[in-house]
């Protein structure tokens, strides 16, 4: 049995580790995310973000995004993001 501090630091290790892949993997671009698992940084960013308001913390979708991708979302866009191909669009229509 584990005590309840010892799960929250584990959980919030686990969720660096996952944010810190995500930086590194710029080549993945969220709609693959998407398409494969059903959310993307931007929703975890959402996420935090929710997750902070509803502890009474002020934070916007841009900080959030922030934390998340490492730097500003229009900074990570101009030097990752790419033009999906049009078969992950039309996946994406079909999912979503």
């Amino acid at each position: 049995m584990m005590d309840e501090q010892t799960r929250i630091e584990l959980e919030a290790a686990a969720f660096r580790a996952l944010r810190d892949h995500l930086r590194e993997r710029t080549d993945v671009q969220n709609i693959d995310l998407m398409n494969l698992s059903g959310f993307c940084r931007n929703c975890l960013s959402r996420w935090y973000q929710e997750a902070a308001n509803a502890r009474g913390i002020d934070m916007s979708k841009e900080e959030a995004r922030e934390i998340v991708y490492g730097m500003p979302y229009d900074e990570w866009r101009a030097r990752y993001q790419t033009e999906a191909s049009p078969e992950a669009q039309a996946k994406f229509s079909e999912s979503h």
